[in-house]
């Protein structure tokens, strides 16, 4: 699978990670289905409320409004653009996937609320060149999971 970082999307990321320092920070990935097995993440949320140095909680009451209002922009058009998944910094720890998160995506792609056949997780974090460091891992409801090829826009 792959999954294409923007660059208006990693300009919006840079000073929110900035402001976080070394709290977690995360919110919701909205995407558009561009290919077979091929997403560009077109919009997402950016929670006001910090985690931990090592832990980050989404609060659902923070992405149902932003969820409508990219449902409404884009035409209720949910083959081509719907939720994609979840993403959160780590600051403090290489950007990949820890067993907490694991388990949380897990329980998010198999709830039935979700309805999602698969969920993306970004994780990210800010380099001292002010550049994004992240990788993309997709999990399914079967319990299987991978990493995805992530395809960074170069900020110029």
């Amino acid at each position: 699978m792959k999954i294409h970082l923007p660059i208006d999307i990693q300009k919006r990321l840079i000073p929110a990670l900035e402001k976080a320092g070394s709290y977690e920070i995360g919110g919701v990935l909205m995407g558009e289905h561009i290919d077979k097995a091929e997403f560009r993440i077109v919009d997402l949320t950016i929670q006001a409320q910090f985690g931990s140095i090592a832990f980050f909680t989404r609060l659902v009451a923070d992405i149902v409004k932003p969820l409508k209002g990219f449902f409404k922009r884009t035409g209720y058009n949910y083959r081509k653009f719907n939720y994609l998944g979840e993403w959160h910094s780590h600051p403090s720890f290489p950007p990949v996937p820890s067993q907490k998160d694991i388990q949380s995506m897990q329980e998010i792609v198999t709830d039935s609320d979700t309805g999602a056949n698969f969920v993306i997780l970004l994780i990210v974090k800010i380099k001292k060149t002010q550049e994004i460091e992240a990788t993309a891992t997709v999990f399914f409801q079967d319990g299987q999971f991978f990493e995805c090829e992530l395809i960074k826009e170069k900020l110029i």
